[in-house]
């Protein structure tokens, strides 16, 4: 019986055209080869499973091919051959990983002079080169800097910040890119039909979404998944696999979420682990979740591009996206996106994701200032809505039932009434009122509470409820100014006083506040129209 090899071996590309994702990459090597320019040493960046080290393997063959076509190995020539079969002695893979130090690397230095057996190049792929030490970078740097002209260093790496500015310079750099879902897709269906096997494209698409941009990470859940049933691989049994929940159950909990049902929350929770799931992978789904809804709640459409979704799951991901409060929906996915890493440090991962879904349903006021955002926007969508708010008790009550003495009420002012000759200016008034509202959103609720009382010699006295109101419209004179007067026709200013015996006269048209005792009698303090 021959020995299996795992797929993302078994598979592992052979020629350019065959790296999925990085195709101006590709391209690129493909022109230098086409055109003989190719360089002395490349740098090859990018997170795991991109094609760095694979995209490193074609690259030698391919300068080393005696019969390419359009820059890519013909895969039977000798070169190609003895490549494919790992026994070539013109290519040197040399981990840096585990051969960090100085001596290993002069040790390999010191077969550089010597000239290649077989192709035109020799070719050196060091891996994860950014694990080299200080010393072995300074071994390496003068060879790199003036190579024999038989010799090709290809650097791979996915932290390349950690190189010195000395290797950087004198390296070509290629970024590889997170390989797409769409890509990952693709591969994996050549892969399969390859094989003999039959994979259902949900569960191709929960493959893909799960390898988070990695090909080699998705050929290996894929192999795990193959071996798990010698049938049709389907997305329920990807899941049981993968410890995972779908996309119809991410929604539901979501909703659960955003109505503030915490029973329904927890009890989704208790399913999901009694089914299997894996903790830390239900709080990164959740996250991973959260996160499209407010890339849809932000961008509309465009999230099926961002986030690489079907435009029928983009539709939901909106709809849910109106429904959530911003604030809510950043404070439960910041929630789960710690939980993941506090779960290292409990007995009960489960609690911390508990934890979570019940602060997420409740309006937090553990954070200072939190909590008063998130219930202004809860009301401010109640208004909205029309929705009738529940009378809360009054501030006697509250103190009668904490045991407290409350403080006798306050006597009741008198009303002032308008009279008949100043009924269509309160019309006017009121006119104004509704054109700077529209201009200045944030102070429409305040300007409501202003109360006319009469206009005179090109000045329209008015009064307030609270001094908040009478402060937040004087930050507005302009504008309010501006809004009366095209009311008015005519130019007029805003003086304003808050209806509680005692206050002194201000506002604006402060310079004014002679007049003001004309105006507004001490004992005549609430407007009735």
């Amino acid at each position: 019986m021959s020995e299996y090899q795992a797929l993302y071996r078994a598979w592992r590309p052979e020629k350019f055209k065959d790296i999925y994702g990085q195709e101006p990459i590709t391209q690129t090597l493909k022109n230098q080869i086409v055109s003989k320019r190719v360089g002395h040493a490349y740098l090859f960046c990018g997170s795991r499973g991109t094609g760095k080290t694979t995209t490193a393997k074609v690259l030698a063959r391919a300068v080393n091919c005696t019969d390419t076509k359009d820059g890519e190995p013909c895969g039977e020539c000798a070169v190609c051959r003895q490549m494919k079969n790992e026994s070539s002695l013109d290519v040197f893979e040399f981990d840096a990983a585990s051969n960090s130090r100085v001596e290993q690397m002069r040790d390999l230095m010191e077969n550089i002079p010597y000239l290649p057996t077989v192709g035109k190049y020799k070719v050196y792929i060091i891996d994860e080169v950014h694990m080299l030490s200080n010393s072995a970078f300074n071994a390496l740097l003068k060879t790199l800097e003036e190579p024999p002209a038989h010799i090709i260093f290809i650097l791979a790496t996915t932290e390349p910040q950690k190189l010195p500015a000395t290797i950087l310079s004198r390296c070509q750099r290629y970024d590889f890119k997170r390989i797409s879902v769409k890509n990952i897709c693709a591969r994996l269906k050549v892969v399969l039909e390859g094989i003999g096997r039959e994979c259902t494209p949900e569960a191709i698409e929960e493959i893909a979404v799960a390898a988070d941009g990695g090909m080699r990470d998705a050929l290996s859940l894929m192999d795990i998944c193959l071996s798990y049933t010698d049938g049709t691989v389907d997305a329920e049994l990807v899941r049981q696999v993968l410890g995972s929940t779908g996309r119809g159950f991410m929604f539901e909990f979501a909703d659960a979420l955003e109505a503030g049902d915490a029973s329904k929350a927890l009890s989704m929770i208790d399913k999901a682990m009694t089914d299997g799931r894996d903790p830390s992978v239900f709080s990164r789904e959740v996250a991973a979740h959260l996160r499209t809804v407010l890339i849809a709640q932000m961008t509309g459409e465009k999230v099926s591009e961002i986030a690489e979704i079907t435009g029928e799951d983009a539709k939901r991901f909106i709809e849910q996206g109106k429904r959530f409060e911003s604030t809510r929906l950043m404070r439960a996915m910041d929630a789960f996106i710690k939980a993941e890493g506090e779960m290292r440090y409990v007995a009960m991962p489960r609690s911390i994701i508990e934890l979570c879904a019940v602060r997420a349903c409740r309006v937090s006021n553990e954070k200072e200032g939190e909590g008063l955002r998130e219930r202004v926007e809860a009301l401010e969508k109640q208004m909205r809505e029309g929705v009738l708010v529940q009378r809360q008790s009054a501030p006697g009550e509250a103190l009668r039932e904490s045991g407290k003495e409350a403080e006798a009420p306050k006597p009741k002012p008198r009303p002032v009434r308008i009279s008949e000759d100043d009924k269509e200016n309160a019309k006017l008034f009121e006119q104004a009122l509704e054109i700077f509202g529209e201009n200045v959103e944030s102070t429409k609720y305040f300007a409501k509470n202003l109360r006319f009382v009469s206009i005179k010699d090109n000045i329209v006295y008015a009064i307030c409820a609270e001094e908040s109101t009478q402060k937040l419209i004087v930050k507005k004179q302009s504008e309010i100014d501006l809004a009366l007067t095209e009311a008015f026709g005519k130019e007029v200013k805003l003086l304003i006083n808050v209806e509680s015996p005692g206050e002194s006269a201000g506002g604006i048209g402060s310079d004014l506040s002679t007049k003001m005792s004309d105006v507004f009698p001490r004992d005549k303090t609430e407007y009735i129209p």
